[in-house]
């Protein structure tokens, strides 16, 4: 065979029409699996790459998918939340096995980011990973319904378009535990608003497992923190100093970036999380095993996360009905937890 291979050659070798090779090489669930790895062997023989220009103009798409990140507060200048990091290599692992380029697109809340990216053929879809305050971020998702733009989300159980964990049975399986272990006097630190639907999420589970305990749920024990270091430490000081007033044995924290500023608060006066406090956090970020105490915490799986999330798009650009996708949680349980109430 002179010069380079096409698609037609790889047709004549392996006995199928054209339009069954193109199909073939996009793993299309209209071709055998059997014919799918002969056209693919015979392609990588012949060492054939897919022209993605040829097949943009040919199909109107642009075979890349558009992730836009928001900027969230953190403890440095990143302004990405750290969770969100870790789904990234997923993301970008299943557009590469999907067939589809990745563009990654940093965005702040207060930026026309609801643009089209359709019509300016950037991509096919877009994924959301982060929002802020939900109820600001209504608006802009209605716009980007409104205008037929294809995109899902990452966050809270709402809708067809959203792939989430189950925030809810995370937050029961934080505080079963706790209860497990003998503790009666659960504190929770996080958000409990509509504002913010994944941690409201978890408080929700959080006061289910108190009162299916038969305990009861002080609102006094609750106070409000988004999901960074110092928001958990300036929460749990307000928390301390109420301590002789409204005692507590145990802190659930919303997120493991607020339970690393609870474990630093305490610290601060004088108590070893896991011994006289016991401290449970929320999404098992890569340190969460490195701090001291190792952090007990709810797990996230950002694999299957970003698994979802990509398949869930390329679905819905192909026209197949779209379905919410909720992923299960598991409990990490280290030393942050160890201590039983004195």
């Amino acid at each position: 065979m002179k010069g380079k291979a096409n698609s037609i050659d790889i047709a004549h070798l392996a006995g199928v029409s054209q339009s069954t090779v193109s199909r073939a090489l996009r793993n299309s669930p209209l071709v055998k699996p059997e014919t799918i790895a002969k056209v693919q062997q015979i392609a990588r023989e012949l060492n054939y790459k897919v022209d993605k220009h040829a097949s943009s103009l040919r199909t109107q798409q642009s075979t890349t998918l558009a992730l836009l990140l928001f900027e969230d507060p953190t403890s440095d200048d990143s302004l990405i939340n750290p969770f969100f990091l870790s789904m990234l290599g997923s993301i970008t692992r299943t557009c590469a096995a999907k067939g589809y380029d990745l563009l990654v697109s940093f965005q702040q809340m207060s930026n026309n980011w609801h643009a089209d990216y359709e019509d300016s053929h950037k991509a096919d879809g877009i994924i959301l990973l982060g929002y802020g305050d939900d109820v600001d971020y209504q608006p802009k998702l209605k716009q980007l319904a409104s205008q037929g733009t294809r995109y899902v989300r990452w966050g809270a159980q709402s809708g067809s378009l959203c792939v989430s964990s189950d925030n809810r049975q995370g937050g029961r399986q934080a505080t079963d535990h706790l209860i497990a272990l003998g503790h009666q006097h659960i504190a929770f630190i996080g958000s409990a608003s509509h504002h913010y639907p994944e941690l409201f999420a978890r408080y929700q589970g959080y006061a289910e497992a108190l009162l299916n305990a038969g305990l009861s749920l002080n609102p006094k024990l609750q106070h409000d923190a988004i999901t960074t270091e110092q928001a958990g430490f300036i929460a749990a000081n307000r928390l301390l100093s109420m301590r002789h007033h409204q005692p507590f044995n145990a802190i659930f924290a919303g997120s493991d970036l607020i339970a690393i500023g609870v474990m630093q608060a305490l610290q601060r006066h004088g108590l070893t999380p896991g011994k006289d406090v016991a401290v449970v956090g929320f999404d098992d970020l890569p340190f969460a095993r490195f701090t001291s105490p190792p952090l007990t915490t709810v797990r996230q799986n950002t694999q299957l996360a970003g698994e979802a999330l990509v398949d869930s798009l390329i679905n819905r650009i192909k026209g197949d009905p779209s379905t919410a996708i909720t992923i299960a949680t598991e409990l990490m349980v280290r030393q942050s937890c160890g201590s039983r109430p004195t």
